[in-house]
């Protein structure tokens, strides 16, 4: 079915579910970043890990796709990946990012800037062996973002190591691992009625401090 211009335009809701200020939240983005993701969790919302990663080359050309965190601290974010994938390879060359939550039935997202490091080879083998086998073999199958000529010779590859692998500990392949994105600016965003939405930013200030601002909706 063809969808009208006037149809799509005419797609709106209202924001009413809360408000967000300065003297609610909390005195770092972190904390802040853990309650409304508690709150997510507890709202059943599907997946409320996934998030939107945003990666760009050395000129500028940007690139976005989903993933799921894994994990986060003071320091910062943490998901993995294959670093030979057209982020990881971004991400190389270009380490400034940007990821980004939007938890709908809560009216809210989050946005994310930052730097984005590699977590250590220990780190990274210790979530490798809790990951499911399945997930373990298909990192080790994939050549991720290359061309390949069909699904079927990866689904027969991943058989062929389901044997090879069987009873054993599989390695965890050395282009596979886990990034930290490690924030600059962090703004907690709540819908709001006539589109006067809330928007609160942290800003770092320094190793230990952040400085709390609103942005104009």
């Amino acid at each position: 079915m063809a969808l009208s211009k006037e149809t799509i335009q005419n797609l709106r809701q209202e924001y009413k579910a809360a408000t967000l200020s300065e003297k609610s939240v909390a005195p770092d983005p972190i904390s802040q970043f853990s309650n409304w993701f508690a709150e997510a969790m507890d709202a059943g919302i599907f997946e409320p890990n996934a998030m939107t990663l945003a990666t760009s080359t050395p000129d500028g050309k940007p690139s976005i796709r989903v993933m799921l965190l894994k994990g986060f601290d003071k320091n910062g974010f943490t998901f993995y990946t294959n670093y030979l994938s057209r982020k990881g390879k971004e991400i190389s060359r270009n380490p400034n990012g940007a990821i980004l939550f939007f938890w709908g039935e809560l009216e809210r997202q989050v946005r994310i800037e930052g730097v984005l490091e590699k977590v250590s080879k220990e780190e990274s083998e210790q979530y490798f062996h809790v990951r499911p086998v399945q997930s373990q073999l298909g990192a080790i199958v994939s050549q991720q973002s290359q061309e390949i000529q069909s699904k079927q010779l990866l689904l027969d590859k991943l058989q062929k190591l389901e044997k090879e692998y069987q009873g054993k500990e599989i390695p965890k392949p050395s282009h596979w691992g886990g990034y930290i994105l490690k924030p600059q600016v962090v703004e907690f965003w709540q819908g709001g009625e006539a589109r006067l939405h809330d928007r609160i930013v942290y800003k770092k200030a320094d190793k230990n401090n952040w400085k709390i601002v609103r942005l104009a909706p």
